[in-house]
């Protein structure tokens, strides 16, 4: 039986981490941005390292870890692992952290090139060959996409991961949101190239509400239907190039905009059957060769 001074002690309230890599800060700003609600959240658990609000930083364990960015250096590698192992859950946040982000793009070429064209000594640039998403190296609970990801979207991960739940994030695409809100097709109004058929929703259709196409900053729907899409974008005036850059602009390592791309660079028919799509975040696993290419 406990004591009177036990049963006074209050619980300890759930531990939460947030955490970059390579990434611009916007993920993170989005949850600073959520002032009000960022409070209430700080009642109710313990920010215990998260040095965008805070120099405090609290040793693990963690009840959940967000993590913002990709990784792309060996210190990078070193600390995802080290964050798996302190985490109870482990979340990924952005575009960067799910699917290696706009720098990315390296995937794609040679890395030393890069690195010999911007640094005077690039021998003292310690990189990877690649910029991979955290689920290439360790296994993660869940992946909010988005560049930014979205303040509710947020919101509703953390409090469900604290209360020991399933995320209730829609896997839908643009279109059920322009539906949502009124808009008019640009591409079947306009003849407007939009990737939003094969985009995750999440933004709330910004782009055409705005009569611009979607640039894809949510990264592809759990059901992207490229050998549909892509003919369209070529029928609505873009050519190959231009297509290959817009698949690869923010989530160039997404496995659907990946193989769709690279198709495309190849000369390959973009109409033509393609493998089925693989899970969201699936990347090189954990044991494969560092530096290995989409």
């Amino acid at each position: 039986m406990s004591t009177v001074s036990e049963a006074l002690v209050p619980p300890a309230r759930p531990r939460l981490a947030v955490w970059k890599l390579a990434s611009c800060d916007g993920c993170q700003l989005t949850l600073l941005d959520c002032e009000d609600e960022l409070l209430a959240l700080a009642d109710r658990v313990e920010i215990a390292h998260f040095f965008e609000a805070s120099s405090a930083d609290a040793p693990g364990p963690y009840d959940l870890s967000l993590v913002e960015g990709s990784v792309t250096t060996p210190d990078a590698l070193a600390l995802v692992r080290h964050i798996r192992a302190v985490s109870r859950r482990l979340v990924t946040i952005g575009a960067c952290a799910t699917a290696g982000g706009i720098q990315a793009l390296r995937n794609f070429a040679d890395v030393a090139e890069f690195r010999a064209a911007v640094y005077a000594r690039p021998d003292y640039i310690d990189t990877l060959a690649t910029s991979t998403p955290v689920s290439a190296h360790v296994p993660v609970d869940f992946e909010l996409q988005g560049c930014p990801i979205d303040r509710v979207q947020l919101l509703e991960v953390i409090t469900a991961h604290l209360a020991g739940r399933t995320p209730g994030i829609p896997d839908h695409s643009v279109c059920f949101e322009c539906k949502r809100r009124g808009n008019v097709c640009v591409t079947v109004a306009h003849g407007t190239p939009c990737l939003g058929p094969v985009t995750h929703a999440g933004c709330g259709a910004l782009c055409p509400s705005y009569h611009r196409g979607c640039y894809g900053c949510f990264g592809p729907s759990d059901s992207p239907n490229l050998r549909a899409l892509v003919p369209l974008l070529r029928r609505d005036g873009m050519d190959r190039e231009a297509v290959v850059r817009l698949l690869r602009t923010f989530n160039a390592y997404s496995p659907a905009f990946a193989r769709a791309s690279t198709a495309l660079e190849e000369g390959e028919d973009a109409s033509a059957p393609q493998p089925a799509p693989t899970a969201r975040g699936d990347g090189p696993g954990p044991d494969e060769p560092e530096g290995a290419g989409p």
